[in-house]
C-alpha cells in the first residue's frame, strides 16, 4: 500500500466534523465568480474560524481549481482545517487506475478526496447510461484506490434522499458499498433540497441503523429548511455536517455554516470549534462576503447586523430590564453586538438605550421625552433613523446641549444642469456658506447635481476644516415616498459617508431630490467633523 498524503492538521475532534464546501459548491451561486486569490483569501479565513475540512474544488476539472490546490499548498500553512479535493468515482467500464480525474485527485496531495456518487437507481440508469451493479462496482473501486494511496475519504450520495424514497434498498446499497471499500464517511445529500426535518430524521435514523456507516449531511435550502435539515439529521445520528459560508449556492443555497455552527456550539453544547474561534463569526462571515462581493445579509441570523436590533418600545422596556429577555443568546457570543432602533415606535426606554449605546446618560426623563417627540415628529415628516445613526447622534446632541452641532451655516445653494444638443450633461452648483465667522463661496461641478453640490461643499470648507479630505461619499440611496404622487412626491436621501475607518448614516426628506441630498450631506460632514474630534460653534 502506498502513503504518500501529505500531513494534515488536527481538529478540535474528529469525533464531529464541520465541513465547508464553499470554494466549490458555495461557489455555484449565481452572482459569484472566484478567482484563485479568491479562494485563498477564503480558505485562510475559513481556517481561521476553524472549520474542520475545506472544500477546494474540483481539480482536473477547470485550469482555477487545479492551480487553486498548488498555490494552497506553496502559500497557506493550514492550523485548523484539512484540504478536500472533490471528485467523481471512476467512469463506467474504465480500470480506476486508468482514470484521468481520479489521478488528478490523487495529484492535487489533498489528504482527503470527497467523491460524489450516484445513490438514485434512475439516475445511475439514465445519466451514467449504465447498471446498477456497475456503479456499485464505480464506489467500491475509487474508494479502494484512494484509501490504498492513503487519502482519507468521504463520499457524497447524490440525490439520497429522493434515491431513498425510489428505491431504498439500493440507495442503502451505495452507502454500504462506500463504507464497505473504507469510506470514512458516507454524506446523504439533499440534493433537490426538497426535504423537511421529520423526513430527513427518519431516513438518516434508519440509514445509521442499518449500515453501521458513519453518516453525514449535505443539504440545500430550496425549501428553506437547509438549516434544520442538518440539525435533524445530526439528531439523528450523523457526525458530519457539509455547509456553506452565508449559505452560499447553487439555486437559493445550502446549509448555512454559521447558524449550524452556532447551534451545534450554543444550542447542543457540542465543541465544534477551537476555543475562543465562536466570537470571530461574524467578522469572518463579512470578511467572505466582501471577497465574493456579496454585501452581507443584514438579517441573517446570529451574524447580520440586524441580528440583534431593536425597534419596538416594548422591546427596549423590557431589554432595559434584561436583555435576554428578548434576545436567544449574547450577540458578543459570535462576535455580534445589540444595536437599538429608533424610529416613531420609539418609547423612552428606546432612546435611553439608544443614548447608553452612542456615550450619552439619559437619566432626565423631561429630556427623553423631548427626543422621543422630535423624533416622532420628524419621522411622520419621512425621516427614518434607524437607517441613520448619525442624524439621530446630532438630533440628540442637539437636545441635550439645547443648541445647533455645526460647523457652518448655510446662506444659500443653486444647482444647476444644463443638456447639449449632444446630449451630454453640465452640472454645476454654488454655496454660500458661512464658517468660523468668514463667508465662503465656493462652485463645483460633478456628474450629476448631488455630486456637484457635494464638491463645491467640500471646496468651500476643506481650507477651514482640512479634516475633510478624509471623509468620502461611500453610497447614495434615493426613496420617493407614499402619499402625494409623481413629481410631487416627498424624497427620502440616505447618505452613507466613511473616513478609512468606520462609516455612518445620514438622512435628508424633502419634496426636492437635491434639497433632501443637501440635508443628508449638511449632516455627513458635521457628523465627520465631530468624529475628528473638533468642537462646534456655539
Amino acid at each position: 500500500m502506498t502513503t504518500d498524503a501529505p500531513d494534515t492538521p488536527q481538529s478540535p475532534s474528529d469525533a464531529f466534523h464541520v465541513f465547508d464546501t464553499t470554494l466549490r459548491d458555495g461557489a455555484q451561486r449565481e452572482g459569484i465568480s472566484l478567482t484563485v486569490a479568491d479562494k485563498l483569501a477564503i480558505a485562510r479565513h475559513l481556517d481561521d474560524f476553524g472549520v474542520g475540512f475545506i472544500e477546494g474544488g474540483w481539480p482536473g476539472a477547470n485550469p482555477r481549481d487545479t492551480e487553486f490546490f498548488q498555490r494552497a499548498r506553496e502559500t497557506i500553512t493550514f492550523r485548523h482545517a484539512s484540504l478536500v479535493a472533490f471528485g467523481a468515482t471512476r467512469r463506467a467500464h474504465t480500470a480506476v487506475a486508468a482514470d484521468a480525474q481520479v489521478q488528478a485527485l490523487l495529484d492535487s496531495e489533498a489528504p482527503v478526496v470527497t467523491l460524489v456518487a450516484k445513490s438514485h437507481d434512475r439516475h445511475v440508469e439514465l445519466a451514467l447510461r449504465t447498471t446498477l451493479a456497475e456503479n456499485l462496482a464505480m464506489v467500491r473501486d475509487t474508494v479502494a484506490h484512494l484509501r490504498a494511496h492513503g487519502r482519507r475519504v468521504f463520499v457524497d450520495c447524490e440525490h439520497f434522499f429522493d434515491g431513498y424514497a425510489a428505491n431504498p434498498a439500493y440507495a442503502l446499497d451505495v452507502v454500504r458499498a462506500a463504507h464497505g471499500a473504507g469510506a470514512d464517511v458516507v454524506v446523504l445529500c439533499d440534493t433537490n433540497g426538497g426535504m423537511l426535518p421529520a423526513q430527513v430524521q427518519a431516513v438518516v435514523r434508519t440509514v445509521v441503523a442499518d449500515t453501521g456507516a458513519r453518516i453525514g449531511m449535505h443539504a440545500q435550502d430550496d425549501s428553506g429548511c437547509a438549516v434544520a435539515n442538518t440539525l435533524a439529521a445530526v439528531d439523528a445520528g450523523a457526525t458530519h455536517v457539509q455547509c456553506t459560508a452565508n449559505g452560499y449556492g447553487e439555486r437559493v443555497g445550502n446549509a448555512n455554516l454559521f447558524p449550524v455552527v452556532a447551534a451545534l456550539e450554543l444550542k447542543y453544547d457540542r465543541r465544534v470549534l477551537p476555543p475562543g474561534a465562536l466570537t470571530e463569526m461574524t467578522r469572518i462571515s463579512h470578511a467572505i462576503a466582501e471577497v465574493v462581493n456579496l454585501a452581507p445579509a443584514t438579517h441573517q441570523p446570529y451574524v447580520g447586523v440586524s441580528a440583534f436590533a431593536h425597534k419596538a418600545g416594548l422591546h427596549a422596556s423590557a431589554i432595559k430590564v434584561d436583555p435576554d429577555l428578548y434576545q436567544h443568546i449574547d450577540p458578543e457570543l459570535v462576535g455580534n453586538s445589540m444595536r437599538m432602533l429608533v424610529s416613531d415606535m420609539a418609547g423612552r426606554a428606546s432612546v435611553e438605550l439608544k443614548g447608553k449605546e452612542l456615550g450619552y446618560d439619559l437619566d432626565d426623563r423631561d429630556l427623553v421625552g423631548r427626543i422621543v417627540e422630535r423624533v416622532k415628529e420628524r419621522e411622520l415628516r419621512g425621516f427614518t433613523y434607524e437607517a441613520a445613526d448619525a442624524s439621530f447622534e446630532l438630533l440628540l446632541r442637539e437636545t441635550v446641549y439645547d443648541r445647533p452641532q455645526r460647523f457652518f451655516r448655510l446662506e444659500s445653494w443653486r444647482a444647476i444642469t444644463d443638456q447639449r444638443g449632444d446630449g451630454s450633461l453640465d452640472n454645476e452648483a454654488t454655496v454660500r456658506i458661512r464658517a468660523k465667522g468668514e463667508r465662503v463661496l465656493a462652485t463645483g461641478e460633478g456628474n450629476g447635481p448631488v455630486n456637484a453640490l457635494d464638491r463645491a461643499l467640500r471646496t468651500g470648507l476643506e481650507r477651514t476644516f482640512p479634516e475633510l479630505a478624509r471623509i468620502q461619499l461611500v453610497d447614495y440611496k434615493v426613496r420617493i415616498l407614499e402619499g402625494r404622487h409623481g413629481t410631487q412626491s416627498t424624497t427620502r436621501v440616505l447618505i452613507t459617508s466613511g473616513d478609512g475607518s468606520t462609516e455612518w448614516s445620514t438622512v435628508g426628506v424633502a419634496e426636492n431630490v437635491i434639497a433632501a441630498s443637501w440635508q443628508a450631506l449638511d449632516d455627513a460632514y458635521t457628523f465627520g467633523l465631530l468624529r475628528a474630534g473638533l468642537r462646534p460653534e456655539d
